[in-house]
C-alpha cells in the first residue's frame, strides 16, 4: 500500500499499482474494520478481523490442497508454442485395447516412428483424478507434447483416456491407483500384440499418481521393460499430503506458529479418514474441524462451509484413501526393472528430495541396479519452468513441458531400448 490513513474511526488504503483502494471503519475495540474494495471499476465488501495464529492455522487446513492438478482446462486460446503441429514424421494411429478383468475398453493415441520396426514403446499414465489421452490441464496438453517428442526420438507412445473419459468406458469416481495400474497392464498387453512393436522393450511412464500406479503394475506378473517416474510419491501418503500443505502454505507465511498450526490441523484431518472408514460419519468429522472458531457474516460463513464440504468429500474418496494406506517403499523395493525418477526443485504438491531421496534408498535398498534419480532445478509439478510452483501459475506459463525434463527422459530412455 502507498498510502495509508487513519481519521477517527476511519481507515483509507490506496494501492495504485493495481488500482485498487480501500475504504473501511475500524470497530471501537479496534478487533473488525469492516469496509469496501474497490479495483478495475469493482466495488466488493471486504471484512478484516484480527485473530490469532491459530484461527490462521485453522482456515489454511481447511484450504484444498491434494495432488490433483485437474482443477481446470484452460484458456483455449493461450499460447501454448510446444504443441505439435502436422505434418508429423511419425504414424499416427487411433486404437482401443481392453482391460478384460475390469470389463472396460479403452480408446487410445499410438504413434509410431516410419519404418517397419520393432520399436520400443512406453504407455502414458495421467496423474490424480479423470483426464483424457493429452493429460490435458489448465489449457496444457503435457503428453501430448510428450508423445510427440519420445517418437521423434524412435520410441512409439501410447496414450489413452482414463476410466470415464472420452472415448473410454469404466468410472474414474471409484478408481484407485490399483485399478489404473491394471489399465496400464491392460495397455502393455495391446502392445504385445503389434508388430511393429518391440515386446522386449516396454516402459510405463507416470506421473504424480500416474507413477503410483506404474508402480504397482511393476509389480504384477508381466512387468515392464523399465519405468519412468515423473513427480511421483516416493513416501507414505500422509507424509506427502503434510509436506504439500506446508509448502503451499510457505507461499503466504512463514510465520512459525502459523505453519506448526497448519501441520497439527492437518494431520488431525488425515487422521480423522483413517480412523473412520463410514464415509458419512468421516465428513461429519472433517467438516466442523475445518472451519475456523469466529463468528462470519453470512456469505462468508456459507463459503467456508462449501470448502469445508468439498474437500471433506475430496479426502473420502476410494482414490485418496488409497493414497493414505499405499505404502512407496515397500512397493518400490520389489522393482528390479531400471528406473528413472525425476522431479521439479519447484514442484509444491510432490516435494523433490524428500520423495526422490526416498524411492532411490527403497529401489537400492531393494538391489535394483539400475537407478537414476535426478532434481530438475526450476521446473514445477507438470515440469514447467516457474517461478514460485504455485498451482496459480500452471495456466500462465506458456511452456507446457520443459525441453530439458524432454531430453533427461529421452536420453534415459532411448539408452534402455537398446
Amino acid at each position: 500500500m502507498e498510502r495509508v490513513e487513519v481519521r477517527g474511526d476511519s481507515l483509507h488504503l490506496q494501492a495504485s499499482a493495481i488500482r485498487a483502494s480501500f475504504a473501511g471503519r475500524i470497530a471501537p475495540n479496534g478487533g473488525l474494520i469492516t469496509g469496501k474494495w474497490r479495483q478495475n471499476g469493482a466495488r466488493l465488501p471486504l471484512l478484516l478481523q484480527r485473530t490469532s495464529t491459530a484461527v490462521v492455522a485453522a482456515a489454511a487446513a481447511a484450504a484444498p490442497t491434494t495432488v490433483s492438478t485437474k482443477s481446470a482446462v484452460g484458456s483455449k486460446n493461450a499460447k501454448r508454442p510446444q504443441e505439435p503441429t502436422a505434418p508429423f514424421p511419425y504414424r499416427e494411429e487411433e486404437v482401443r485395447f481392453a482391460n478384460k478383468a475390469a470389463g472396460i475398453q479403452f480408446a487410445g493415441t499410438l504413434t509410431v516412428p516410419q519404418g517397419a520396426g520393432p520399436f520400443p514403446a512406453v504407455v502414458l499414465l495421467s496423474g490424480s483424478g479423470a483426464q483424457n489421452r493429452d493429460q490435458a490441464v489448465f489449457g496444457h496438453r503435457p503428453f501430448w507434447v510428450i508423445a510427440d517428442y519420445l517418437t521423434r526420438r524412435g520410441i512409439a507412445v501410447l496414450r489413452f483416456d482414463d476410466r470415464g473419459v472420452g472415448q473410454s468406458g469404466g468410472n474414474s469416481a471409484t478408481a484407485t491407483a490399483a485399478d489404473y495400474a491394471t489399465d496400464a497392464q491392460a495397455a502393455l498387453d495391446f502392445l504385445r500384440t503389434r508388430r511393429e512393436i518391440n515386446s522386449k522393450s516396454l516402459g510405463l511412464v507416470g506421473h504424480s499418481e500416474g507413477g503410483t500406479a506404474a508402480i504397482a503394475a511393476a509389480n504384477k506378473a508381466q512387468t515392464p521393460s523399465f519405468l519412468v517416474l515423473l513427480a511421483t510419491p516416493g513416501v507414505l501418503g500422509p507424509e506427502v499430503i503434510v509436506r504439500q500443505t506446508l509448502d503451499i502454505s510457505r507461499l503466504k507465511t512463514h510465520d512459525a506458529k502459523i505453519l506448526a498450526g497448519v501441520e497439527q490441523r492437518q494431520r488431525a484431518l488425515l487422521n480423522i479418514v483413517q480412523q473412520i472408514s463410514d464415509n458419512k460419519h468421516a465428513r461429519a468429522r472433517l467438516i466442523p474441524a475445518m472451519i475456523p472458531p469466529i463468528p462470519l457474516p453470512p456469505e462468508q460463513a456459507a463459503q467456508m462451509q462449501k470448502l469445508a464440504e468439498d474437500k471433506a468429500a475430496m479426502m473420502t474418496t476410494p482414490a485418496y484413501r488409497f493414497m493414505l494406506e499405499d505404502n512407496p517403499p515397500k512397493n518400490l523395493r520389489t522393482i528390479k526393472c531400471p528406473v528413472l525418477a525425476l522431479n521439479g526443485s519447484k514442484d509444491l504438491l510432490v516435494a523433490a528430495e524428500l520423495n526422490l531421496k526416498s524411492i532411490e534408498k527403497a529401489l537400492k535398498t531393494g538391489g535394483n541396479r539400475d537407478v537414476t534419480v535426478r532434481e530438475l532445478s526450476g521446473l514445477n509439478h507438470l515440469f514447467q519452468t516457474a517461478s514460485t510452483g504455485a498451482v496459480t501459475e500452471y495456466e500462465g506459463i506458456a511452456e507446457t513441458f520443459s525441453p530439458t525434463a524432454l531430453q533427461a527422459m529421452g536420453d534415459w530412455i532411448v539408452q534402455r531400448a537398446k
